[in-house]
């Protein structure tokens, strides 16, 4: 065993002990499971295993000059013409300003919240919140400053109005709007399958931050495709899109493909391109992603219905 095996293994196994070691089945087993019921898929509407998608990704990247690779990072050589239709795609769809392209959901909340708090500013964020926005913020400016980092209990509004008023009493330029207060939520939460009060959260804030400093970002991941027109999302659904500052959908889960898109304002999108480390260091997604992208919001656009029916 090397000294690094030695020094790494007494944390594997204190997990193991407490039945809490995370493992990847081998091939064997997963070759077994092939012909099992999966009821932990994220593949919400079967759209990886539809014949429908299936033809339509084969018509739509054989429309495509290229196939393969993407060409290296968005700033680079990854700055195609496909990638930026796509993104002029979405934006419409979404009834955004601006979108951004990123390779993971991940990726694009460890991007803004590493990089658009600023020291100064405050991050409130519901106590359920995805693993990558701790993960962002804890990189960020304003993560310099102790205390600016704040929860709140899970989808109770009461408290959200408890910690901006506890931040107003404490720094006046929040009341002042020259602080920017950032709420981060999700629309609809993976775990408890519960959905946010977006309505009341933005009322909340618009009311506290009147100087129109208070700033509400919302992860879709779990609702694109589900809910809303076409499946924009939750936001959508309500009519809210103009009073949330940024919007992330994720790709990889009930749209059978991958990576995902950051739609906010376009100085928010110039910005996240100049200092967004994962937007910045990181390979485009490849032309046969972006052409499995279009094809499903081809279904999600124009409509496409099919029968279910029980299996014999």
């Amino acid at each position: 065993m090397s000294t690094l095996d030695a020094q790494i293994k007494p944390a594997l196994d204190s997990r193991r002990d407490r039945g809490i070691l995370r493992r990847l089945p081998s091939s064997s087993a997963l070759r077994d499971a092939i012909t099992r019921a999966d009821f932990s898929s994220n593949d919400y509407l079967s759209l990886a295993t539809s014949p429908s998608l299936k033809a339509r990704f084969i018509e739509k990247i054989g429309s495509f000059p290229r196939i393969l690779g993407s060409g290296g990072s968005r700033l680079l050589d990854g700055g195609t013409l496909e990638h930026a239709e796509l993104e002029e795609r979405l934006a419409a769809f979404f009834k955004s300003p601006a979108a951004l392209l990123y390779t993971s959901g991940y990726d694009a909340n460890v991007g803004f919240f590493g990089s658009v708090p600023a020291e100064g500013d405050l991050v409130i964020y519901d106590e359920l919140i995805h693993a990558s926005v701790h993960d962002g913020m804890r990189t960020s400016r304003a993560a310099r400053i102790p205390g600016a980092l704040q929860p709140f209990k899970h989808n109770d509004v009461d408290a959200l109005r408890s910690v901006i008023e506890g931040a107003i009493r404490t720094q006046p330029s929040f009341e002042e709007g020259t602080g920017s207060v950032f709420v981060a939520i999700e629309s609809l939460y993976s775990m408890d399958g519960d959905i946010a009060p977006i309505n009341a959260i933005c009322d909340v804030v618009d009311k506290l931050l009147p100087a129109g400093n208070g700033h509400i970002i919302v992860d879709e991941a779990h609702a694109t495709g589900i809910y809303g027109p076409q499946g924009r999302g939750i936001v959508a659904y309500l009519g809210l899109e103009s009073r949330i500052t940024a919007r992330l959908h994720t790709f990889g889960k009930a749209l059978a493909s991958s990576g995902a898109v950051f739609l906010t304002s376009a100085t928010v999108r110039e910005y996240l391109i100049n200092y967004s480390r994962p937007q910045v260091f990181t390979t485009a997604m490849s032309f046969s992603t972006v052409a499995n992208i279009h094809a499903v919001f081809d279904m999600l656009e124009y409509g496409e219905y099919l029968p279910v029916s029980p299996k014999p």
